[in-house]
C-alpha cells in the first residue's frame, strides 16, 4: 500500500465510526427524549473539544510519528462514539462527545499536513482525494445504517459493531504509515504550543468553514428534515444522507485533476455556487424525491472548497504548516460541529426548513473572498504539469 493510500484510508475508517454514531442521531434524540435545540446543544460538546484539539495539540502532533497519533485518537474516538449509546442521559454523553472533539480536531491536523507533504513530494494533487475518503466513509456507514435502521437494529449493537470494524481496519493500514518530508519551502521554525487565525488567514477560514457549515446541515439534519417535513420511512430518509455523502465522495475523488487543470479559484467559486443552488432546492422542497436531489447538489457543492482553503493554508510560509492547517481548522472544524445547535435552535423556532437557509449568506460571503485562493497550482504541481 502506497504512503497516500494509507492516508485515504485514516479519513476512511474515522469516518466509519463517527458516520455511525451522527446517522443514528434520530434514534438517539428519541432515545434520551431530547428536542432539537437540546440535541444540538449536546452534539455542541464535539465542537468544543475539536477546539481544544486544534488549539494545543499541535506540539504533540510534531513531537511523535504520524502513526502513533493516528493510532491513539482514531481508536480513542470510535470507542467514545460507541459508548454514546450505553450513558443513561444526555448529560453523560457531553463529556464523551468532547473528548471525542478532541480526538477529531488531532486527527484533521495530521493528515491534512500528510496529505499536502505528500502532494509536493508526489507532483500531483491528493488533498481533494483524502477528503473524498471521508465523504466515502461517510456515504458507506450512512447506507448501512438506513438499512439497520429499517431493521429495527438496535444503536448499541450498531455503534459496537462499527468500534469493531474501525479497529480491525485500523491495524492493517495504520501500521505502515510513515512522516512524509517537509516541503523545501516550509517555515523552519518551531511549532507554537497554541493555534490562533491570523488576519492573512482570516478569508481562508470563511472558505473553509462555509462548506462544512453546508455539510453539517446536510450530514446531522437531514434524516431529521425529511422525517420532519414529508413523514418519510427510516430508509427514505436515510438515503438524505446516504446521497449527500455519495455526491460529495464522487466530486472529491474526482476533482484533483480539475484543480490541476483549472484553479483553485475558479472551481472553489464553481463548487460554492452549485452548493447554494442545492441548498435553495432543499428549503423550498414540495416533495421528498425533490429534496434528495437538494442534498446530491448540495454534496457536489461542499466538496472540494475545504480541501482547497486547507492546501492554501499549508502552502503559507508566515508561520510553520502546522499551525496554518491548526488555525484554519478551528474555524472550518467547530462551524462543522456548531452546525447542529444552530441549525436545531433555528428549526425548533422558525421550522426545520428555514434552518436550510441561514447557510446561504455564509456561501455567499465565502463567494466574495474567493480571491484568497491562488489563482493557480502550486509550482511543485505546476512543474508536473507542464
Amino acid at each position: 500500500m502506497r504512503p497516500h493510500h494509507r492516508i485515504f484510508g485514516v479519513f476512511f475508517i474515522f469516518a466509519l465510526s463517527m458516520g455511525a454514531m451522527l446517522s443514528r442521531l434520530p434514534d438517539l434524540q428519541r432515545q434520551f427524549e431530547l428536542t432539537e435545540g437540546q440535541l444540538g446543544l449536546t452534539l455542541i460538546a464535539m465542537s468544543c473539544g475539536a477546539l481544544v484539539g486544534l488549539t494545543f495539540s499541535g506540539p504533540m502532533i510534531a513531537r511523535y510519528p504520524a502513526r502513533t497519533g493516528i493510532f491513539v485518537t482514531i481508536f480513542a474516538a470510535s470507542a467514545l462514539y460507541a459508548l454514546v449509546p450505553l450513558m443513561p442521559s444526555a448529560l453523560f454523553v457531553v463529556p464523551l462527545l468532547f473528548l471525542a472533539g478532541i480526538c477529531a480536531g488531532a486527527v484533521e491536523i495530521i493528515v491534512n499536513l500528510e496529505a499536502d507533504r505528500l502532494e509536493a513530494q508526489l507532483g500531483y494533487g491528493i488533498m481533494s482525494r483524502t477528503h473524498g475518503m471521508w465523504s466515502l466513509g461517510f456515504f458507506v456507514t450512512a447506507l448501512i445504517s438506513a438499512s439497520v435502521r429499517q431493521l429495527g437494529a438496535p444503536v448499541q449493537i450498531h455503534l459496537a459493531v462499527a468500534l469493531v470494524v474501525v479497529v480491525i481496519a485500523g491495524l492493517v493500514v495504520f501500521r505502515g504509515i510513515e512522516n512524509a518530508p517537509l516541503r523545501p519551502n516550509s517555515h523552519a521554525g518551531e511549532t507554537p504550543r497554541i493555534a490562533f487565525p491570523t488576519m492573512g488567514l482570516a478569508a481562508l477560514c470563511l472558505i473553509g468553514a462555509a462548506p462544512l457549515l453546508a455539510e453539517g446541515a446536510g450530514i446531522d439534519w437531514s434524516a431529521i428534515y425529511m422525517r420532519d417535513v414529508f413523514s418519510v420511512e427510516p430508509f427514505i430518509g436515510g438515503l438524505s444522507v446516504t446521497i449527500f455523502s455519495l455526491f460529495m465522495a464522487i466530486a472529491r475523488l474526482s476533482m484533483d485533476g480539475v484543480v490541476d487543470r483549472l484553479s483553485p479559484r475558479i472551481v472553489a467559486g464553481t463548487l460554492l455556487l452549485i452548493a447554494i443552488a442545492g441548498l435553495v432546492l432543499v428549503a423550498l422542497a414540495p416533495h421528498e424525491y425533490v429534496a434528495l436531489v437538494g442534498f446530491a447538489l448540495t454534496g457536489i457543492g461542499c466538496s472540494a472548497v475545504y480541501p482547497l482553503a486547507v492546501s492554501a493554508a499549508a502552502q503559507r510560509t508566515d508561520r510553520p504548516a502546522a499551525v496554518n492547517v491548526a488555525a484554519l481548522g478551528q474555524m472550518s472544524f467547530v462551524v462543522f460541529f456548531l452546525a447542529p445547535p444552530l441549525l436545531g435552535f433555528v428549526a425548533e423556532q422558525f421550522g426545520i426548513r428555514t434552518s436550510y437557509w441561514v447557510v446561504v449568506p455564509v456561501l455567499v460571503a465565502a463567494l466574495l473572498v474567493i480571491r484568497a485562493l491562488p489563482a493557480r497550482i502550486s509550482p511543485e504541481l505546476a512543474t508536473r504539469h507542464g
